[in-house]
């Protein structure tokens, strides 16, 4: 069945992109319907877990794949326009899947076996050298290019799946150099408040703050930065200051409830 379900991702994801290299004059009305096939995917993968035929593993590979095969239809959009950055745009068509279905196999199929050590070492460094290889193509790129950007927001994604948190910082700081955004400056911050990085968080959740001032997900992780450094009552005003304003029935009231309650 997952298999099944992975074969259909990929040829449903592969099927816009052929489309918009065959068809130059539609390219962007061919970029919204892969950004909607994206979505619906996606969407699909959230069904699939919430109904138990998905596990949380399977479930991450399967949405990294998804979000790779966004990056060559991004990638073939641009594979008309002269100079290196389109040499290297074509390049990633075939280095991002290739990456994708190599981590797959390692550790998105649940029926392979446990793997000797030496085998494990192996498949590591062959993952190792594709994020390299990938790594090496986005320095191509013009840094602050589309493209660029959702490289980097990729590679960050597989980074962080590989437990690599570093490389996914630093690979999503450059995506954030080339535009900077909400949602990914809070998924940056909390990774660096995990990771013990409080200033950098901060600095990043008060810049966002600054475009959306009301974004939930940002104020809670503003709390919690000031929680983690030791400014209990800065934590509680953020938070409490959330839950006034928070819908009777949001989904997090009750995640925010519980940090407040362990507070000292």
């Amino acid at each position: 069945m997952i298999w099944l379900l992975f074969l259909g991702l990929a040829a449903l994801a592969v099927a816009p992109l052929g489309l918009a290299l065959l068809r130059a004059a539609r390219r962007a009305a061919q970029r919204e319907a892969d950004l909607a096939l994206y979505r619906a995917q996606l969407a699909e993968l959230e069904r699939e877990r919430a109904a138990g035929r998905l596990d949380e593993a399977a479930h991450r590979a399967a949405t990294v794949e998804v979000q790779r095969r966004l990056l060559a239809s991004e990638g073939a959009e641009r594979q008309g326009r002269a100079g290196r950055g389109a040499a290297a745009l074509a390049a990633l068509l075939f280095l991002v899947p290739a990456l994708g279905f190599a981590i797959y196999l390692r550790g998105g199929n649940p029926e392979v076996p446990a793997a000797p050590y030496v085998e494990r070492a192996e498949a590591a460094a062959r993952d190792d050298a594709l994020m390299a290889q990938l790594r090496a193509r986005l320095e191509q790129v013009p840094a602050d290019s589309e493209a660029a950007r959702q490289g980097w927001i990729l590679l960050g994604n597989a980074e962080r799946g590989r437990g690599r948190w570093e490389a996914a910082a630093e690979a999503w700081r450059r995506a954030l150099a080339a535009r900077f955004e909400g949602p990914l400056a809070a998924e940056l911050a909390e990774l660096l408040i995990e990771r013990g990085a409080l200033e950098e968080a901060a600095a990043l959740l008060t810049r966002a703050l600054s475009a959306d001032p009301e974004q939930p997900r940002l104020r809670y992780l503003t709390g919690l930065a000031e929680a983690r450094a030791g400014r209990t009552e800065n934590a509680r005003s953020a938070w409490r200051a959330l839950l006034a304003q928070a819908p009777a029935d949001a989904p997090w009231r009750a995640l925010v409830e519980r940090r407040l309650q362990e507070l000292p």
